[in-house]
């Protein structure tokens, strides 16, 4: 993977149903910190970049494709970590009961892409992927 020097955090907005049971899945479950926030919308910090989550009446999740087996809900948006940061959250979530859409498994195993992938839903039915690379420079490997 070619370095790229002076890499900001990305700005991602979604829409959401609930703005507390949204602030307690993200701040409780993931670990977000909350920032600026309004009666309509809510900036967490997302593993160091901007995610705001915006209330909406028009939220709207039912595609998937199928990936190594799984249906893999279309849209959805998520991190990439290190390994062992990906273990230690999908304990946490577990532990918590967090209810799985994916449960956390091994993808791709023993090709270039292997991959530690999991998928759950937020309280508004927004799904996020969290994925850790062994090897991090194949994270666009063909």
């Amino acid at each position: 993977m070619k370095e790229t020097k002076n890499i900001m955090p990305f700005h991602l907005a979604f829409p959401l149903n609930s703005l507390e049971k949204s602030r307690k899945f993200y701040v409780n479950h993931l670990g977000c910190k909350e920032g600026r926030s309004s009666a309509q919308w809510i900036d967490f910090d997302f593993f160091g970049h901007q995610i705001v989550a915006h209330l909406s009446s028009n939220i709207q999740h039912k595609d998937a494709n199928m990936v190594d087996g799984h249906g893999v809900p279309v849209p959805h948006f998520g991190l990439v970590m290190i390994w062992e940061d990906w273990k230690n959250l999908s304990e946490k979530l577990k532990k918590a009961g967090v209810e799985f859409v994916i449960e956390p498994y091994i993808r791709f195993k023993n090709q270039k892409g292997e991959q530690a992938t999991m998928f759950l839903l937020d309280p508004s039915g927004n799904a996020l992927e969290f994925k850790a690379f062994r090897n991090i420079e194949n994270l666009f490997a063909k």
